[in-house]
């Protein structure tokens, strides 16, 4: 998931879909979840909970707020009217109530406190109370964590400054290959470590021309770090920012390491996607990274041509795979959490902030679920924009490569604040 901040490390940096642009959808909404489910839950929490409403709290709802025989959670919490609008960046955050985030009654959202947590460090101070609170949950008690996010958390829908509510989700993931440390056999696809003379070109040398002109040639001699088999997995690990290796040794001993996003040429992502497409020899809904892979299979003498298309090179630094079931570093600077972290426009969400999103792709069911804002890439600007992290590995991919769908997005701030401007 950046927009050309090619000095800060992160999973998704340079994280560009391959597929084509998708239509800006406009005037559509989503029903909300049901109200009688939602009294039912507000009722629970207001016999469960023993805290005092904070003192001050505006209970008075916004003209356009539907009325209901029950206090809002909004007025229990204490804090911003219904109604209330902030300015941030690309978009503008509209205070609402919960009835409007559709499935929340069916997430576990005990899952997204690991990612909740693994953030506290780096969150912006107004997430220092709900943080420490957060320490006290017990996460395998789902219906527990959804009340203190009543209690303590409110939502506030995002949108862009035209009023428009639905923007567009992606996935990425963190691939695995198998690697050498030196070139032989089938393995002659270089990674590199950032060329000596990086900074002092800008724009640095094209893909094109680091595979065909001497002098960019010479510059990335000794720069390798790992050949991989196919220059088509070169290609996706450069475009999702980090994966984990399996690397051979020249003693013949294996290590399991991981590559994370250093730098880039400077130069602007191309999409071999939207080259086949504009071709003619794969329809938009055939142009997915297993689709993609397909069609080079079936051209090999075209591979070249098609990887030159997109001239930004990604440049890696190696880290140890300590712990392999903790994420990549996302840009917020923390591990990643499968399916509860999500790539955003900061200038729109800042970092460590909670969200709830709404997603529906044809023919796969909606994904209404509590993330964590933790990861940005070049391609993930807007208000409403997302990307999905699903994790690594054979299976997380082909989940990545085929999300794709409309969003809707809701900010879940602490109680009582006003989102940053």
């Amino acid at each position: 998931m950046n927009a050309n901040k090619a000095k800060a490390p992160r999973a998704s940096s340079n994280k560009i879909h391959i597929t084509a642009g998708y239509p800006r959808v406009v005037g559509t909404r989503w029903m909300p979840a049901s109200a009688m489910g939602l009294m039912a839950l507000l009722a629970v929490f207001l016999t469960a909970c023993s805290t005092s409403p904070r003192s001050g709290g505006d209970t008075n709802r916004s003209p356009s707020a539907a009325p209901g025989p029950s206090p809002s959670v909004s007025a229990v919490a204490g804090g911003i009217p219904l109604g209330e609008r902030a300015e941030r960046g690309p978009s503008v955050w509209v205070r609402v109530g919960w009835e409007e985030l559709p499935g929340f009654q069916g997430d576990p959202v005990g899952e997204v406190m690991s990612a909740l947590l693994a953030g506290c460090t780096r969150s912006p101070t107004v997430w220092s109370t709900a943080c420490e609170q957060a320490t006290r949950l017990n996460p395998q008690d789902h219906h527990a964590v959804r009340l203190w996010m009543l209690q303590h958390l409110q939502p506030w829908r995002i949108e862009d400054r035209s009023g428009v509510r639905e923007g567009l989700l992606t996935g990425y993931y963190e691939p695995h290959f198998e690697a050498r440390r030196q070139a032989d056999g089938d393995f002659k696809s270089p990674l590199h470590r950032p060329p000596a003379d990086l900074g002092q070109r800008r724009p640095y040398w094209t893909r094109q021309q680091l595979d065909t002109v001497r002098e960019a040639r010479d510059a990335l001699k000794g720069r390798e770090l790992v050949y991989l088999r196919d220059p088509v997995d070169v290609l996706v690990l450069q475009i999702q920012g980090s994966g984990r290796l399996t690397v051979t040794e020249p003693d013949g001993r294996q290590r399991q390491v991981r590559l994370g996003f250093t730098a880039h040429n400077d130069h602007p992502f191309g999409s071999v996607g939207r080259w086949l497409i504009d071709q003619g020899h794969l329809s938009a809904a055939q142009a997915t990274w297993p689709g993609i892979k397909e069609w080079m299979q079936r051209n090999p003498r075209r591979v070249q041509e098609a990887l030159w298309k997109n001239p930004r090179v990604v440049f890696f630094k190696e880290e140890p795979l300590t712990d392999p079931d903790l994420g990549p570093r996302g840009a917020m600077g923390v591990p990643l959490t499968p399916q509860r972290s999500l790539a955003v426009d900061p200038r729109s969400v800042p970092y460590g902030t909670a969200l709830w999103i709404h997603s529906h792709s044809p023919n796969s069911k909606p994904l209404q679920r509590a993330v964590m804002a933790q990861d940005t890439g070049s391609a993930i600007t807007g208000a409403v924009r997302g990307d999905y992290f699903w994790g690594w590995g054979d299976e997380a991919g082909e989940r990545a490569g085929r999300t794709k769908g409309r969003l809707q997005m809701w900010a879940l701030w602490p109680a009582g604040q006003r989102p940053p401007p």
